[in-house]
This record gives structure tokens, sequence and C-alpha cells, in this order.
């Protein structure tokens, strides 16, 4: 879909049919931890996250954006395979 002054107005008016709305679903980011049997410290030194900012993921305060979501989705579905694969580069 091209973004036109129709569409816009359209949309604005309150026609969303061709609209697409893309949601970002939350991570819970001490239960992908958790999965690595991993502490905060641990964790966060393992895939260089500041230790505050991991803190801040797993209170809700701030969500996790960009590559950093990325790896976490990675983390969440395959710790085992990335523990595996950050210990090889040590």
């Amino acid at each position: 879909m091209g973004y036109t002054t129709e569409n816009l107005d359209n949309y604005s008016n309150g026609d969303n049919t061709k609209a697409v709305s893309h949601r970002i679903m939350p991570l819970d980011v001490k239960a992908i931890r958790e999965k690595t049997g991993m502490s905060q410290e641990q964790f966060s030194a393992a895939f260089g996250i500041p230790i505050g900012t991991l803190r801040h993921w797993e209170q809700g305060l701030r969500s996790p954006r960009g590559t950093a979501r990325v790896l976490l989705k990675i983390v969440d579905s395959n710790p085992a395979a990335v523990i595996k694969v950050i210990q090889a580069e040590e």
C-alpha cells in the first residue's frame, strides 16, 4: 500500500481496511534468562548486556529492541545452542 494523501485521509477518517497493524509481543526476559540457568550477572556478562539494562527489562520498566530483542528470541528458542557458541568463543 502506498502512502498517498487519499490513503492517509481514509485512515484518519476511520477506514483502516487497508491498514497493516504490527504488534510487538512482549518478551519475558527473566524467564528467558532463567532458561539458561544463569544469574543476572552471568547473563549480562555472557551477552554483553549492561546489568542495569537487564534489570530494567526484567522489571518491565523498559523493553528490549532491535538486535537485543532478536538475540533474546534466539536464546529463548534454543538456550543450549547459544551457550555452546558463546563458550566456544572463550
